[in-house]
């Protein structure tokens, strides 16, 4: 299945993907929430007929969920990704968190935030969880994923790398999560490590890879978080980036209002941003 939200900031509608053509979910649960991806929900909801769903035409599709528990990440997460920042490919992964609160919509507009410099992007392969998972095997730790979507992992560098502390604050203002346009369900990919991934910059690709340049698999990912916290329905995991963000460029090349940014996985759909100056 392919799931979506649709509608305005705010009021947003849970709704399948049918074809080509965008089905009305609200009469079978209320909304994408952390309930109702759970592996449960979605096993109730494969029951349905989606040609007896009214069909709908968005004008706007939103995030994929409603809500996300915790927006846990991995960095350093590609082979050439880390060679182009100068970086040793990690021994474990590295693990770090994104507000739940920067949760945004695959085509909202991008907010480059007040006293930015260096906002950056990052196409990603988002993880949502469909069950309570700790201490999973690698073996098993795909059967805890409810499915898959595109993400931008939206990071400001001089926040991130040049302010102190952890890598948090460069990776969590409003906006800098977009999830979607879909979650699709983990039946219909099943080999996330073997997936086209890119995006481009005012129409110019800056990364393309496959998720097969990973350093650590999708399934070794959620094991290995599983050993440290409760994994739980609604948790997103951003999988880390490809090579080709600004900070790895020669100079760097960061986002200033007027940049078009399109990116996709194959199977799991597009986003479009257009960043925009903070208001004010």
């Amino acid at each position: 299945m392919k799931l979506l939200r649709w509608g305005p900031k705010g009021a947003e509608r849970p709704g399948m993907l049918d074809g080509d053509t965008v089905r009305d979910l609200s009469g079978a649960i209320p909304d994408l929430t952390p309930a109702t991806v759970s592996l449960e929900s979605l096993a109730r909801l494969r029951e349905l007929d989606p040609a007896t769903l009214p069909a709908v035409s968005p004008e706007r599709i939103g995030a994929c969920l409603s809500r996300v528990e915790t927006f846990h990440a991995i960095g350093l997460n590609y082979r050439l990704h880390a060679d182009e920042t100068g970086n040793p490919w990690p021994k474990e992964p590295i693990v770090f968190a994104k507000a739940a609160s920067c949760l945004a919509g695959p085509d909202d507009a991008l907010v480059i935030p007040k006293d930015s410099v260096k906002t950056d992007w990052e196409v990603e392969l988002g993880v949502v969880i469909g069950r309570v998972s700790e201490h999973v095997s690698e073996a098993e730790a795909l059967s805890c994923v409810a499915g898959y979507c595109v993400a931008n992992d939206v990071s400001e560098r001089e926040w991130q790398q040049e302010r102190g502390g952890t890598w948090c604050k460069g990776k969590g203002a409003p906006g800098f999560g977009p999830l979607g346009p879909w979650l699709v369900t983990a039946d219909e990919v099943p080999d996330p490590q073997a997936l086209p991934i890119w995006l481009k910059l005012n129409g110019e690709t800056v990364q393309e890879s496959t998720t097969g340049d990973m350093i650590f698999s999708v399934a070794e990912i959620v094991s290995y978080l599983s050993r440290f916290v409760r994994l739980v329905p609604g948790d997103v995991i951003v999988t880390g980036t490809p090579s080709g963000v600004g900070l790895g460029m020669k100079p760097p090349r960061f986002l200033a209002p007027g940049d078009t940014l399109e990116l996709g996985i194959e199977g799991l759909g597009v986003q479009r941003q257009a960043a925009v100056a903070y208001p004010g």
